[in-house]
């Protein structure tokens, strides 16, 4: 449930007006009375012989105790309070219990039976309008200082109290929620989302691995937006618009949206601290300048740069001061919207909730000091200059080694958020994991079964030599990795290793130690991507080489292992 404590004002009549109209999309149905100061307001909505100015008077009646001057220049105070969109629909009663709630928990009328005189209307199924007038009965004026906060607590308690959604605790970095009009646009339109939200989502792409102003603004262009800019006096540039094109007010104009009323961290300034952290300077006339891409890579060396740069991330998460963390975190968030523009269709949807999702996570009171995610913004612009992979061969191993690891970049960035009380960004972090999840569920399908049917192909002794070697090297993960479907492919990758010179025991020593496994779906494909990352191993490899001097039906590579000779002999012995 959320409560939203409008801007306050000076028109009465004007706000039931469009209280009691038809909504500026015709969204309004059935307004009327659910609650007042004492049960007892006319009802312009369901009494025909009653009309707005009825109201209107009887709650600025207590205007008329104050003397000349004494009459506050905004007294009108207005606030909305809408249900999750899984609630069930509560009914006029529960509606006004909470309205009485709300104006009880944010001082309009405490109580005392000297309060404000308050209405609320409904006129949609899944919220109300309070509408109060700050002068209380006995002229005095309301205690409502931080009536929003005290309005989402109360909230809270209503939540658990009516069994509905539980919203966790804001903390003012949220971007601005759609209205109800522009929901209701976009449902006649047959759009999943909003503009304000498809704007946002482009706009966020724009930016992902973009190093200057020019770039960006051609990226929005590019996508289609209609874009405006506004220059101060000096000539710099002081912010942007941008529109859809097909998106028109009642006058058959364009709506344009500033970047800033998007998402925070969407206005040019904030924009700019990402570009400078780059060193590439910003010039007034940069939207002018020609930007000349970089060298475009293949899909799936982007691909794994982009995985390198994400590791290196997670232990600046881990250890690194808050400043590097958040800006890693923020950086994190152009990579997933990197990777969702250019995914292959079969992991496309999930990536782009993934991105969506994690959007949420990448803002926070910590300032974000950029200079340290230098590496990860160029992976996403990497990945943005790439274009679209394809969903086999290299580029789909790849993709799956990517989404891998950005599955525990999530669950890092989750943790970091929780230890520090961000409520919403950590369970937005969690929710990004779960569709990287499934993400990687359907990029890494055709990979890991040609790993494991190369691993099935190997002969016995070799794949019993892999065994012990994770055995007396993770003994306690080796069972659990041993009983899995993905083991042989495991096992492929360590011979592999082995045959272009690594040593497969100190890699699987640093593979286990790198981050917990508990978390995986599957220990032996995070194992399996964490070996082929580290080794340097192509990822969709189609045989294990044989020429290679450690050849592997010899296993002559037993021998410096240790124990694991033990093992190899014991098989030897056994066979003959």
């Amino acid at each position: 449930m959320i409560p939203r404590i409008h801007q306050q004002g000076s028109n009465t009549l004007g706000l039931l007006h469009y209280l009691y109209g038809k909504g500026i999309h015709e969204e309004h149905v059935d307004p009327h009375l659910v609650a007042s100061f004492d049960g007892m307001a006319p009802d312009p909505g369901r009494n025909p012989s009653v009309t707005k100015k009825d109201l209107q008077y009887l709650l600025d009646q207590p205007l008329s105790l104050l003397g000349p001057g004494q009459r506050p220049d905004k007294h009108v105070w207005h606030c909305s309070v809408r249900a999750a969109p899984d609630d069930p629909i509560l009914s006029d009663g529960q509606w006004a219990e909470i309205a009485r709630r709300m104006v009880a928990a944010t001082g309009i009328d405490p109580g005392d039976g000297a309060g404000c005189r308050w209405a609320a209307v409904r006129h949609a199924e899944d919220h109300i309008h309070i509408i109060a007038t700050l002068v209380r009965e006995d002229g005095r004026r309301p205690d409502h200082h931080r009536s929003g906060k005290r309005a989402q607590a109360e909230a809270r308690l209503i939540e658990a109290e009516y069994g509905l959604h539980r919203v966790t605790p804001g903390d003012g970095t949220a971007a601005k929620r759609p209205t109800s009009a522009e929901r209701h646009k976009a449902e006649r339109r047959g759009r999943e989302r909003t503009v304000r939200e498809e704007l946002r989502e482009t706009v966020r792409r724009a930016v992902a691995g973009a190093a200057t102003e020019a770039e960006f603004f051609d990226r929005l262009k590019a996508a289609g937006l209609l874009v405006r800019t506004s220059v101060l006096p000096s000539g710099d540039l002081r912010g942007y618009t941008v529109a859809m094109p097909g998106d028109r007010n009642k006058d058959g104009e364009p709506v344009f949206y500033a970047g800033s009323t998007l998402a925070p961290d969407l206005s040019l300034p904030r924009i700019r601290d990402r570009f400078d952290a780059t060193g590439v300077a910003t010039v007034p006339d940069s939207t002018h300048r020609q930007v000349h891409p970089p060298q475009r890579p293949a899909p799936s060396a982007a691909r794994r740069t982009a995985t390198h740069a994400a590791w290196a991330a997670l232990l600046v998460i881990d250890h690194g001061d808050d400043g590097a963390a958040a800006a890693q975190i923020a950086a994190t968030g152009e990579v997933l919207d990197a990777l969702a523009k250019t995914s292959a269709l079969h992991t496309r949807q999930q990536l782009r909730e993934a991105a969506w999702a994690f959007e949420r996570a990448s803002r926070s009171h910590t300032r974000a000091e950029f200079r340290h995610s230098q590496q990860l913004r160029r992976a996403a612009r990497d990945l943005v200059y790439s274009g679209p992979a394809l969903g086999r061969g290299e580029d789909g191993a790849t993709t799956a080694m990517l989404i891998d690891t950005l599955f525990f970049l999530a669950l890092a960035a989750a943790h970091w958020h929780a230890q520090r009380q961000h409520a919403q960004q950590a369970a937005a972090a969690r929710q990004a994991a779960t569709h990287l999840q499934a993400a990687y569920a359907a990029a890494s399908e055709e990979s890991t079964a040609r790993l494991r049917a190369q691993g099935l192909r190997l002969a016995q002794p070799v794949r019993d030599w892999s065994a012990a070697l994770l055995r007396t090297t993770a003994p306690q993960t080796a069972e659990r990795v041993l009983g899995e479907p993905g083991w042989p492919a495991l096992a492929a990758t360590i011979t592999h290793a082995y045959q272009v010179g690594h040593d497969p025991r100190a890699l699987l020593h640093e593979a286990v130690a790198q981050r917990e496994l508990h978390t995986a779906e599957s220990a032996s494909d995070v194992l399996v991507w964490r070996l082929r990352r580290m080794a340097d191993l192509p990822a969709n490899v189609t045989a294990i080489p044989q020429h290679n001097t450690r050849a592997t039906d010899s296993l002559s590579y037993a021998a410096p292992l240790g124990p694991v000779s033990i093992a190899v002999d014991q098989h030897r012995r056994h066979r003959r």
